[in-house]
């Protein structure tokens, strides 16, 4: 169990997403089997997005694998309305970023490296093997 600290430091490191990215809306961290860990949500329900998100990096790594195409870097998703970008932060956990029509992916694959890092650092302390 997260401590109430480090759960302020993940959801301040999510929010810090919405100021350093265009478009972001939301955004959910969870473990790699689905269950929720922190969010910077507002409309939607974090647990189905932890619990959808595992689904879909599942799926896209089975594609991937079945492609031949390498390892999973992501799944975007486009929609009507906006678009989600699920991607893995480590080994052991999940990041789901839900953003609208003008979501700047490619601000999004650069911010994400420093974000997936300091994602890492906070859950090394806070979750155990």
């Amino acid at each position: 169990m997260h401590a109430n600290s480090s759960v302020t430091s993940l959801v301040d490191v999510l929010a810090s997403l919405r100021e350093r990215v265009m478009g972001v809306s939301e955004s959910v961290l969870s473990t790699g089997d689905g269950l929720l860990v922190a969010a910077d949500a507002d409309a939607v329900q974090p647990e189905a997005i932890s619990a959808l998100a595992a689904a879909t990096l599942g799926l896209g790594t089975r594609m991937a694998q079945q492609a031949d195409a390498g390892s999973l870097r992501d799944v975007v998703i486009r929609c009507g309305g906006g678009q989600i970008v699920v991607l893995a932060v480590g080994e052991r956990a999940l990041l789901s970023v839900l953003g609208d029509e003008g979501l700047d992916v490619a601000a999004l694959q650069r911010e994400t490296p420093a974000i997936v890092e300091e994602l890492v650092a906070l859950l090394s302390g806070d979750v155990s093997s």
